[in-house]
């Protein structure tokens, strides 16, 4: 590892419990209107999770602990009742056409995450994801902690264990693509990052005056593109992590792995100077047929980026008023 990361893991990492409620609350309060927080939940068909981590975040930080402003799930198009749970448990629903409607929106979770600014207020922007089971409300309170009390800090990754599955086993086997994909793209092209723990994860919390300067990959690149996004516009310092524990959510198969490598390579690799890549790229994997022999399946990886929210009118209008 480079002597400069290493400085930062030492300097930058953070745990949970490091920064007692009360020294957050002190520090929201202190913040003013920079310390407002909106929490975005992205959610597609997640009727099984979303409204037990609505429920957990309501009770613990806006009842308990009034850190949280603003609590929002963005319906990127369910089928299930994904936003009725989700109303019921007392968060507000949006769904992600019904935001900035003269730009058709396309499938993927960078999309709603882009978009998700227009529809918060909050100076303190936090995204988690909706499908984790055993939810800790210290997923959102441990990222908190340093954007509220470190003013040169801008981004805060959640770290954690992802077990594979609820084999004990299997305790450190999870994160396969950040293992496979991720991490040896940042080790060889971003050195700088390689003290990042879970550059895919889906819980962090940035300052808004940074997440509307950047780009946003449509699809599974968006967590990878905003990280090395900040490097290059902040500096290693903007970014900072937070053990919470144990992330426990649903697992996806091989393919669909497959899928998601192809999208956080391509973002990758457009970042790398002098590099061109098409927008819209397929993947071919393949299946078994019942006659025998294998069945090419070729699948759509939409690669588009969204421009920062900072140059859409509606977003610069809105906030003017």
């Amino acid at each position: 590892m480079l002597e400069e990361a290493e400085e930062w893991l030492a300097r930058r990492s953070w745990d949970a419990a490091d920064r007692s409620p009360a020294q957050l609350l002190h520090a929201k309060r202190a913040a003013g209107a920079a310390g407002s927080v909106s929490v975005v939940l992205p959610a597609l068909n997640e009727e099984a999770t979303v409204g037990t981590i609505v429920e957990t975040l309501r009770r613990d930080l806006m009842d308990d602990l009034p850190l949280i402003d603003e609590l929002m799930v963005v319906d990127s198009g369910s089928t299930d009742r994904t936003s009725e749970v989700a109303a019921a448990a007392g968060a507000k629903v949006v769904h992600r056409d019904e935001i900035l409607p003269r730009v058709p929106a396309v499938p993927g979770k960078g999309e709603v995450l882009w978009r998700s600014l227009l529809a918060t207020s909050g100076e303190i922007v936090c995204f988690v994801d909706a499908d984790l089971r055993d939810f800790d409300s210290r997923f959102v309170s441990g990222i908190l902690g340093p954007l509220l009390t470190e003013p040169g800090v801008q981004m805060v990754k959640a770290m954690y264990d992802r077990p594979l599955g609820d084999n004990p086993s299997g305790a450190r086997e999870g994160g396969r693509v950040t293992e496979l994909v991720a991490r040896p793209l940042l080790n060889l092209h971003w050195p700088l990052l390689a003290g990042v723990v879970q550059p895919l994860g889906g819980e962090y919390a940035a300052r808004r005056s940074l997440l509307e300067q950047l780009p946003f990959p449509v699809g599974y690149g968006v967590e990878l593109g905003m990280l090395i996004d900040t490097l290059n516009l902040a500096g290693l310092d903007a970014l900072g992590q937070v053990d919470v524990g144990v992330r426990k959510h649903r697992h996806q198969d091989g393919q669909a792995l497959g899928r998601m490598a192809t999208a956080i390579m391509r973002t990758a690799q457009s970042r790398l100077p002098g590099t061109v890549m098409p927008i819209r790229l397929g993947l071919t994997q393949f299946e078994r047929t019942d006659a025998g022999g294998f069945r090419p399946l070729t699948h759509p990886i939409n690669a588009e980026e969204r421009p920062p929210m900072a140059t859409i009118p509606e977003y610069a209008a809105r906030r003017a008023a």
